[in-house]
């Protein structure tokens, strides 16, 4: 029986990813009807548990915390994907899209997902235990890049409005590849004991000791699958953007929440990925995967997203308001409050959450 459930389980994990390419072919470029928009909707949701299934036999393979890394790139892709196409085809419209969205992703990782696993983690081990050194490191780059590349525009005078002349874009761009590089290097290479899971005592432990690891065949055909299943979010994600506009539109709310559900969408197999990572004892890996997503949506989205602005008409608004400037600050006051001792209860979970819950109520009503 239970291997048939597993034969179950790789079937549809392998035929969703297929059928989304194949769906996305019949679909690209065409208005959609309310039909097709449910199930090209379902679809997507499956290739979203699908890309979850087959970074995560990719990271088994690789190891902690090259899996993590792997799922972050994989869903930075699909961000910088569905910004730049969106941006193509907003016009002036979806100036402040790119804004949007990064600020999204660095609110649902830094409260949204880390207050949920941390809750979860604190409510089924009584604590959640963490490495505050490699933490602590990745929530100083996140603050370090969302400032650079999100705060300063607001307050640069060179040209008039919250947005960069090119060679302070350029800068931005620039500082963030490098940032984001040498945290790569420290995570993987230089130190990379301080991003492995502890135990309630301290001591670092193998994330995939508990079983045997994927060959290397499965682990390239889920790598193969993952690219399909990736590229079937993107493009259905697309292909639903206008009626997730529209939907906006027709409710009042502002322009911006677009940028809330887009990053919602692509941060979902992130989420998911963190909370069984946590409902293992694994809060590190969750960690990881958090605040990796977040430093990774603005250490390559502007990077990316400052390239296409080359041939992209209209400006390019990446200052924060001044609301969200508070949100960030305390965002980041919370984070360091809650990394600095290596261990978390739920209070800190909740205190995360509700930052997470005032940011989706401003930005449904500023």
């Amino acid at each position: 029986m239970v291997t048939r459930l597993r034969a179950l389980g790789t079937q549809w994990t392998t035929v969703i990813p297929l059928l989304a390419v194949v769906l996305l072919a019949l679909t690209w470029g065409r208005d959609l009807p309310g039909v097709v928009v449910a199930v090209v909707t379902l679809v997507l949701a499956g290739a979203v548990l699908a890309a979850v299934h087959h970074a995560e036999v990719i990271a088994h393979r690789v190891g902690e915390p090259f899996g993590s890394l792997v799922l972050a790139i994989a869903v930075t892709i699909i961000e910088v994907a569905l910004i730049v196409t969106l941006m193509a085809d907003g016009g002036d419209k979806s100036s402040t899209l790119a804004r949007d969205t990064v600020f999204a992703a660095v609110m649902i990782t830094c409260n949204g997902i880390v207050g949920l696993c941390l809750l979860a983690g604190a409510l089924r081990h009584r604590v959640a235990v963490f490495n505050p050194e490699g933490t602590g490191a990745a929530l100083a780059t996140v603050a370090t890049l969302a400032t650079l590349c999100l705060v300063l525009p607001t307050f640069t005078t060179t040209r008039p409005g919250p947005e960069f002349t090119p060679s302070q874009l350029t800068f931005a761009a620039v500082a963030s590849l490098v940032l984001y590089g040498l945290f790569v290097t420290t995570q993987t290479v230089r130190h990379r004991e301080y991003f492995l899971p502890l135990t309630k005592q301290g001591e670092v432990i193998d994330a995939d000791s508990h079983a045997a690891g994927p060959s290397s065949r499965q682990a390239l055909v889920s790598l193969g699958l993952l690219a399909l299943a990736l590229i079937g979010v993107v493009g259905l994600a697309k292909g639903v953007s206008p009626t997730i506009e529209s939907g906006v539109e027709s409710a009042g709310m502002p322009h911006a929440v677009v940028g809330v559900i887009i990053a919602l969408l692509v941060l979902l197999p992130e989420t998911i990925a963190a909370v069984r990572a946590t409902r293992r004892d694994r809060v590190q890996t969750s960690l990881n995967l958090a605040l990796g997503s977040a430093m990774a949506s603005i250490g390559l989205t502007i990077p990316a997203v400052a390239l296409a602005s080359l041939w992209l008409s209209g400006p390019l608004v990446l200052g924060l308001s001044a609301t969200h400037m508070v949100l960030l600050a305390l965002t980041v006051t919370v984070g360091t409050l809650t990394v600095v001792p290596g261990r978390a209860t739920p209070l800190q979970g909740g205190v995360h959450l509700v930052l997470f819950a005032a940011y989706i109520e401003l930005a449904v009503t500023p």
